[in-house]
């Protein structure tokens, strides 16, 4: 198949042929005009005028980008005629003026045949095809005119003209080795030989566009590693390259022959099936070959001595003609196969309409989150924290956005996005300041807290500049009254993190009077081990375990376990989601020292807040 490169570099060759067919032929129907072969001449340039405006058709009808499979084949066996006649053109000019040496213009006629030759070689060296029938068209009639010349010297230069035929021939040869070896490396992934993000889309392009020409359906799986970077991270990337490298093997000795595979990067492939009829038969197809590959590819594997494991997940995207940009069916599988992710990995998802309005609404979010803090379209609120004698202590704060363009979005939504984006640390800045002047007002005001929790992502800590921030803000706002007070909550998955980093940035936080709570326990990583090394000073009882807690006996001691782990390790306790009567007073059975939720009190805005405290005191 040839390449993109390859048929733009041809679309290039088609104006330079016509421009040096033109020209010259101008010279020779003036020659033909002074040595009484007018005629003949004239009627060759016809055909060469009527040559090049097939050419110029030629050129104006091609569009790589729009072309379908079978018109690009058309359109290059059409090409290939059209560099053959015109070199069969010159071969009869040749033999139309070699005949006049009486005039001499059997020289003429011997240096153009030559010269055209040389131009076949330089122009049509991208493809074999080409090159080496044109040369044999212009050099053989020259080869045969000094054979039949019949003295020493036509003898000569008959294995003069061989020998010139044969360099041509090289040179063509080797400048196409060339080509093909720069369009392989362009092409094709170093380390595992496959083809390349770059070949990829380009050849998803022109799939499209055959699909379109027969309304026809293919698939598009996107495959990530699950946990590659483990393996480079404690084994190193020589054992993580020669994985890919085995893990390319078995892609390519599982996928069907009709099937194109490419490296994006790292350690994410794509594939782009067969094309089908039916749509439903091509995800069917899709769905089948992926479950294939994910259980070749958990196969054990042995790479310098280790015995490694790994997964996939798949996402799949079906592949029509209903878009002109490939990249958009890469961008359906890629979120095909996050959904996959989301779900624990180790599996396959298809990309669908409902999945595409999920996506296009946190797109939509996402643009207007960048405009929520000027446009102060972000508040506070503030839940109570009470203790067992129901007198509030304290308070979480709870961001809430209300858009002027979509209206109120949930927390758990914009916070996400957030997170990705990278938002949360302009968002977390502004929840940070609002919060820490909101405590020294209070305090000013009278309203005395044991403490006020504020939420931290794990990308806002591990931010640069986190810590120095929150030692501006410590001097800014705080007094002797205030030190203690503000509480960090971070959940489980800091442990995911690079665990030192974590404890070192949290001990600085904690030399400024900051206490640390750990969100949502026992719904993520936590084991006894990270409980221990990590400077926690409480626990918050995640609100799917209380509100579970009069169902039965087995949720109940769930909860037990963990108030009796957090003594254990001389750890406050807070219980999240408190609704009930029943609920509250098995906590309070079992030592639970602060709550929080409905039962209580919902989220407030700051001045409900302070009227809560005025009556709840």
């Amino acid at each position: 198949m040839i390449s993109k490169r390859f048929y733009t570099f041809l679309h290039r060759q088609i104006p330079i042929i016509i421009a040096l067919s033109l020209l010259p032929g101008l010279g020779y129907l003036f020659l033909g005009w002074l040595n009484d072969i007018f005629t003949p001449a004239f009627v060759w340039y016809l055909l060469i005028v009527a040559e090049s405006f097939w050419g110029y058709r030629l050129y104006r009808n091609f569009d790589f980008e729009t072309m379908g499979e079978n018109q690009r084949e058309a359109w290059y066996c059409e090409l290939s005629w059209f560099f053959y006649i015109f070199m069969l053109l010159w071969a009869l000019i040749f033999l139309l003026y070699v005949r006049h040496d009486s005039q001499k213009l059997h020289y003429i006629a011997i240096f153009t045949e030559i010269g055209a030759s040389v131009v076949a070689a330089s122009l049509l060296a991208s493809d074999r095809k080409l090159f080496k029938p044109s040369i044999f068209i212009l050099m053989i009639p020259l080869i045969v005119y000094f054979l039949l010349i019949g003295a020493w010297h036509g003898y000569v230069l008959t294995a003069f003209a061989c020998t010139l035929t044969w360099v041509l021939l090289y040179a063509a040869n080797s400048t196409n080795h060339l080509l093909m070896k720069a369009d392989h490396q362009a092409t094709h992934d170093v380390l595992t030989g496959m083809y390349n993000r770059h070949y990829f889309i380009d050849h998803l392009q022109r799939l499209m566009n055959t699909l379109k020409e027969n309304a026809g359906f293919s698939y598009l799986l996107l495959l990530d590693l699950d946990h590659f970077k483990t393996v480079n991270d404690s084994l190193g990337h020589d054992i993580g390259d020669l994985l890919l490298q085995q893990i390319t093997h078995r892609l390519q000795q599982q996928l069907p022959k009709d099937t194109i595979v490419a490296r994006l990067g790292g350690d994410e492939f794509i594939v782009v099936g067969s094309t089908f009829v039916d749509c439903e038969l091509c995800s069917q197809s899709a769905i089948k070959l992926s479950e294939q590959l994910i259980a070749n590819l958990k196969e054990t594997y042995v790479v310098d001595q280790h015995h490694l494991y790994i997964s996939a997940s798949i996402g799949v995207s079906i592949v029509s003609g209903r878009s002109t940009n490939a990249n958009n069916f890469i961008k359906e599988a890629d979120i095909a196969m996050y959904e996959v992710k989301a779900k624990g990995r180790d599996g396959v998802f298809l990309f669908n309409e409902e999945m595409s309005d999920r996506v296009e609404k946190n797109m939509e979010i996402e643009r207007l989150l960048h405009f929520a803090l000027p446009n102060h379209e972000i508040t506070l609120q503030y839940q109570p924290l009470v203790d067992s004698r129901g007198k509030v202590i304290g308070a979480e704060v709870l961001a809430r956005w209300n858009s002027s363009a979509i209206g109120p979005v949930p927390p758990d939504k914009f916070i996400d996005i957030a997170e990705q984006t990278g938002l949360i640390i302009e968002l977390g800045n502004h929840i940070l300041e609002t919060s820490f002047q909101t405590l020294r007002e209070w305090c000013d005001a009278g309203i005395t807290l044991q403490q006020l929790s504020i939420n931290i992502s794990m990308r806002q800590l591990t931010h640069y500049t986190f810590v120095e921030q929150v030692e501006t803000l410590v001097q800014r706002y705080h007094c002797d009254k205030l030190c203690g007070k503000v509480v960090f909550e971070i959940t489980e998955s800091v442990v995911a993190e690079d665990i030192t980093q974590v404890i070192t940035l949290m001990h600085r936080l904690k030399e400024c009077g900051i206490r640390f709570s750990m969100d949502d326990f026992g719904t993520g990583y936590s084991s006894l081990n990270y409980l221990n090394r990590l400077p926690i000073d409480e626990v918050k009882i995640d609100r799917s375990f209380v509100s579970v807690i009069d169902q039965n006996e087995q949720n109940q001691a769930m909860v037990v376990t963990i108030l009796n782990m957090a003594k254990i390790f001389k750890l406050r306790v807070v219980a999240e989601g408190v609704e009930t009567i029943e609920q509250l007073n098995f906590l309070l059975r079992h030592d639970c020292d602060m709550f929080q939720g409905y039962y209580f009190s919902r989220p407030l805005s700051k001045k409900q807040f302070v009227e809560y405290c005025h009556n709840h005191s």
